[in-house]
């Protein structure tokens, strides 16, 4: 009797347990088949590359090292290429990348759409970085406005950060005649941002997810640090923009 009885719970568990392997099977085949239709793979990039965009970017700095520019315009795979690049030129008060230079040439030789950015450092002065950004980078028509790089605090309040880059931007701003991009993680301009700066245009990382809430009005999205790019040694910034081509030229120095 007892024998029977440990068979038949034996039997209703290993049926139970086909059915909960079931459900998770059809969960992962239904969380497969979203991924795929709204992320899918780009083998020449080595990543996931949401859908609906027209217009993608990246973005590089000296880590990048030395980058063959002509390779990367020429890449293409389907639907996708690199439209347009964001380049380091300058950190805090005192740092010039050191392949800035090139890289802002050597873009533009190969025909890519090109931005400068500097990386703000919050417990420095913003006019002193502003100063060093400006004269790091000779802007042109025809460039996509200047950016700035904020990821920090620095260790300081959120009045005294706010209070800092508004002086870095309305620098830049009155130099060149455009108002800055500001980029920034997505939960980072919720807690220290929003409701400052929404008069300008924001680029916002925000990696393997989907799409950034409207809680932040993005121009461009960051939404993966790996991708692989013909002509760059190293895993590079992945970045789609919001519209087309006549929005996109609303963002250039005219």
């Amino acid at each position: 009797m007892y024998t029977a009885l440990i068979i038949l719970v034996c039997v209703g568990l290993f049926n139970y347990g086909k059915v909960i392997k079931g459900l998770i099977t059809s969960y992962r085949w239904a969380a497969d088949t979203f991924v795929n239709d709204q992320y899918p793979h780009y083998s020449s990039y080595n990543i996931r590359i949401p859908k609906g965009y027209s217009l993608h970017g990246i973005d590089v700095s000296r880590y990048q090292g030395k980058i063959d520019w002509e390779k990367v315009a020429a890449m293409q795979e389907r639907d996708v290429r690199v439209d347009f690049v964001f380049i380091k030129a300058s950190e805090g008060m005192l740092l010039v990348d050191p392949y800035f230079q090139r890289n802002w040439k050597k873009s533009a030789e190969a025909g890519l759409l090109r931005g400068a950015y500097h990386y703000f450092k919050p417990q420095k002065a913003g006019l002193w970085q502003a100063n060093l950004f400006l004269q790091a980078v000779s802007f042109e028509s025809g460039d996509l406005l200047p950016v700035v790089d904020i990821e920090e605090t620095g260790g300081q309040s959120k009045a005294q950060l706010r209070k800092n880059l508004q002086v870095f931007l309305t620098r830049v701003e009155k130099k060149l005649g455009v108002k800055p991009i500001i980029y920034t993680g997505y939960q980072f301009y919720l807690d220290n941002l929003s409701g400052e700066f929404d008069k300008y245009p924001v680029w916002v990382a925000h990696y393997y997810r989907a799409k950034p809430k409207a809680a932040v009005k993005w121009k461009f999205w960051q939404h993966s640090d790996k991708a692989r790019i013909n002509g760059i040694k190293h895993p590079v910034d992945m970045n789609v923009f919001s519209g087309g081509v006549s929005d996109l030229e609303n963002l250039i120095i005219p």
